[in-house]
């Protein structure tokens, strides 16, 4: 359902509304669908019941302050550095718990694809939080075209390893390659998607061209960027930051403003785009989407399962 809550942002610090509209104007028309090459530069998609009535940030905050070590660690490292990479011919693996294992292109993949516009708010742990108007369509939906069988319980996923293209990868911040998981409840909910482009285009390097995953329950590193590869497994699959440090970062990694960070608290956030005087706002329990996720948790210590 869609969600209703503000971002703390006024109109003035995010892309104007008549341009947005504009923008809208050219990838929503009575609900058709097309699907353009991974390269092209505009995607058009439906709109999603799914999205949040919050205004989104500009496309310089959503493109130009994010995280993706593969490219360095600083926020602005990955626009400056991500345009080595080379996103076409792109295809990802499925194997594990499938009954149609095999390496899917992605042009197949997004032509049999519902593309959707998901307005969603982006909470990482390091305390900001941003609204991204992704395009993108559900996870679910792949794996159930490539056939999940009875033994899955959990969705691993790898990212991209080429450190030519990657220099973040020359240094040893994570056990490369990048990996994440999902119980396999959690990546068939309808909220979960594999995005494919923002703001009506074409994914830039930088946030994770040219397929990324997007969770907006769970903290922003769950959703991992530019994905080669997607295994259904029996167990749980490793995960990097928790390979890295598993007193900070657990499995689940649903936003829990009752759950710190050893080094600091998550009970508040800081909108990107506030402005000059834009302050910190009160974190939302799973991000502000627990109508539609909670019930995944029934019974579970999420102070345990953090």
């Amino acid at each position: 359902m869609t969600q209703r809550w503000t971002a703390g942002l006024n109109w003035s610090d995010v892309t104007p509304r008549s341009v947005f509209l504009n923008r809208r104007a050219l990838i929503l028309g009575a609900g058709a669908l097309a699907v353009a090459g991974p390269a092209a530069a505009k995607i058009m998609a439906k709109p999603s019941a799914y999205s949040t009535d919050a205004p989104p940030n500009s496309y310089e905050d959503v493109t130009g302050y994010n995280n993706y070590y593969e490219f360095g660690t600083g926020k602005e490292d990955p626009a400056a550095n991500a345009g080595t990479l080379t996103t076409s011919p792109w295809s990802v693996k499925i194997d594990g718990q499938v009954d149609r294992p095999g390496d899917y292109g992605l042009e197949d993949i997004l032509a049999k694809a519902s593309l959707e516009e998901r307005i969603y708010r982006f909470r990482c742990v390091e305390g900001w939080s941003m609204v991204v108007p992704w395009i993108g369509f559900s996870l679910g939906d792949l794996l159930a075209r490539a056939g999940v069988r009875a033994g899955a319980k959990y969705v691993g996923f790898e990212t991209l390893m080429r450190p030519e293209e990657m220099p973040g990868q020359a240094y040893p911040i994570l056990n490369w390659p990048y990996r994440e998981g999902l119980r396999l409840d959690e990546a068939m909910h309808p909220l979960t998607i594999l995005a494919s482009g923002l703001y009506g285009e074409a994914l830039p390097n930088q946030n994770g061209a040219p397929l990324r995953l997007v969770v907006p329950w769970k903290y922003g590193f769950k959703s991992i960027k530019s994905i080669v590869r997607i295994t259904l497994t029996e167990t749980q699959p490793p995960t990097s930051w928790n390979m890295q440090n598993p007193s900070e970062y657990g499995f689940y990694s649903n936003v829990n403003p009752e759950v710190d960070h050893p080094r600091w608290s998550q009970a508040t956030e800081r909108p990107l785009g506030g402005g000059l005087f834009g302050g910190r706002v009160e974190t939302q329990p799973f991000n502000g989407y627990g109508e539609d996720v909670a019930a995944l948790y029934a019974g579970q210590d999420l102070a345990v399962d953090f």
